[in-house]
């Protein structure tokens, strides 16, 4: 059986959901401090991609909820688009009611497109070992479980197949984290990107309690790992404004 606490929250009614929010809001600087002690500082990948770097490049992550992953890598340098959506199964399976099942075969995943020329591909990954989820949980991230929650990396080439399978196993064999990690490579999927409402998530609902609990901290961690990679200003999929 598989569980997410987000249709739960959304569908939950007015007050109580006024209620949450400020319960939340209260516990929000001791809920940051809590999980900004649980990201890793952990090392670059002594491999990474060799060559002459393209124009543009794209890499599909998975790592629990997408309003997170999207969130952290919209404010990333170098990354000029972030979309939240599903990879791992058929085209037809690839909406958020039927994925929200866990019988697809997708995972909720990110599509980040990056300029090669400011952030490799092996940093992309570095960031998303470290702040943007647990990559030593199976089929589950903070409240959310279930398959498609899954921890996956779907290499867009041989390239970073290679690049991604010896990063974990540098991970592993440094005992970068108290567990082995459990993430997938998974090739040959298809991405196919969620529904409007899904995209910009985090910047357009920042009070919204799941995103306080569960997200904001990861924001925060990023700004403190990579100083050098955060921004400011996050780049997003529409024109949407922060809500107050």
């Amino acid at each position: 059986m598989s569980y997410s606490s987000k249709p739960i929250l959304r569908r939950v009614g007015p007050f109580v959901g006024i209620v949450a929010a400020i319960a939340l809001l209260a516990l929000s600087p001791w809920a940051k401090q809590s999980l900004a002690e649980d990201a890793r500082v952990i090392p670059p990948p002594t491999m990474d991609e060799q060559g002459t770097p393209a124009a543009t490049e794209i890499a599909v992550l998975a790592g629990g909820c997408f309003w997170g992953v999207q969130g952290v890598f919209q404010h990333v340098t170098g990354v000029t688009r972030a979309v939240s959506g599903y990879t791992g199964g058929e085209a037809s399976t690839a909406h958020y009611e039927m994925v929200g099942t866990g019988q697809t075969g997708h995972a909720e995943s990110v599509q980040v497109t990056f300029d090669p020329s400011k952030i490799s591909y092996g940093k992309i990954l570095q960031i998303y070992f470290s702040v943007a989820h647990d990559p030593t949980e199976f089929n589950y991230q903070g409240p959310d479980m279930g398959p498609q929650y899954r921890s996956a990396i779907f290499p867009m080439s041989d390239a970073q197949a290679r690049v991604a399978k010896a990063y974990i196993e540098q991970l592993n064999q440094a005992h970068a984290f108290s567990d082995a990690t459990v993430t997938t490579i998974e090739p040959g999927r298809t991405f196919y990107p969620a529904e409007d409402y899904h995209q910009d998530f985090l910047t357009r609902n920042p009070h919204y309690p799941y995103i306080v609990f569960n997200d904001l901290p990861k924001i925060e961690n990023l700004k403190r790992i990579f100083p050098d990679l955060y921004r400011d200003d996050p780049v997003l999929v529409t024109a949407a404004q922060p809500s107050n």
